[in-house]
């Protein structure tokens, strides 16, 4: 059966990075998008990488097309919004599909890991339930990944230990990838 580490991806440059690179560390990996209500997650995405690299924790930002077309530009784009609006200066992958025939096989994995366990209580996840209706009535019941920034964290021995749906608290995040650390 196949791990985490048995998994590559390209980054915006063009170049393999095995996940095997990232033995024994924390991930954070997550499918992320320039135009979208959940955007702003970049910064305490970035707040978490400053605060525990050094630490041994890892972001795998996977920009991702695939919902409303959100993040439309090109590699280097995405790269120059999130590097000046946000800061970030974790690795950003190749912009890639998290679902359907042409999915990275990470995702396959992940899913296959962690499937869709509800968006939570309040008015974001009420909403997101609501559009996730119109767009597949059967959405509770399959592990797709449902919208942008959808988090999985990784821990040290290469486990999925958890999936965020983008509703999520990011002081939840915070709070399971420092008990990993």
């Amino acid at each position: 059966m196949a791990t985490i580490y048995d998994f590559t991806l390209t980054d915006g440059k063009g170049n393999q990075v095995p996940l095997a690179n990232f033995k024994g560390k924390v991930m954070l990996i997550v499918n992320t998008a320039t135009g979208c209500g959940f955007t702003p997650h970049y910064k305490p995405i970035e707040q978490m990488y400053s605060d525990f690299h050094d630490k041994g924790f890892e972001v795998i930002d996977v920009p991702c097309n695939q919902f409303k077309g959100q993040t439309p530009g090109t590699d280097d784009e995405i790269h120059e919004f999130c590097t000046l609006n946000y800061g970030t200066e974790f690795p950003q992958m190749k912009k890639s599909d998290v679902n359907g025939p042409d999915e990275l096989p990470l995702y396959t994995y992940l899913k296959s890991q962690k499937g869709f366990e509800g968006f939570g209580f309040g008015a974001k996840a009420a909403a997101m339930a609501l559009l996730l209706k119109s767009i597949d009535k059967d959405y509770k019941n399959n592990p797709d990944i449902k919208w942008n920034f959808t988090k999985f964290v990784v821990d040290r021995e290469g486990n999925v230990v958890a999936r965020f749906e983008p509703t999520a608290d990011m002081d939840d995040v915070r709070a399971c990838v420092e008990k990993l650390l």
